[in-house]
């Protein structure tokens, strides 16, 4: 089982909740490693619970709601809406640049 080295950003305050920096390199499984999808390739969707296990130091409540990215979190897969790319469906592929900005601000 090879890995896929990705690009990881935080933006919109949400660097905040992940050791105040923004930009990261993370090395994860290229298949699901264990559970119900264990073989299949890896997803946004387990990509999203990949950072709340290894990267996020607080509030996971901030980042994660239902089992997905809160309302409010733009996530762009190589500058591209993930929207347009099958949102947590989105087989990452090695050199991915996924970008999580928060458009949510306090008042």
């Amino acid at each position: 089982m090879a890995d896929l080295n990705l690009k990881v950003e935080f933006g919109g305050g949400l660097e905040l909740l992940f050791s105040n920096k923004r930009k990261h390199v993370v090395t994860v499984p290229s298949t699901v490693p264990e559970g119900h999808r264990k073989g299949e390739p890896v997803d946004i969707n387990f990509l999203i619970h990949w950072l709340k296990d290894h990267l996020l130091e607080e509030r996971p409540e901030l980042f994660i709601e239902s089992g997905t990215v809160r309302p409010g979190i733009l996530v762009l897969v190589n500058d591209t809406d993930w929207e347009l790319e099958g949102e947590g469906e989105y087989e990452v592929k090695e050199g991915d640049e996924i970008v999580f900005i928060s458009t949510l601000h306090g008042g």
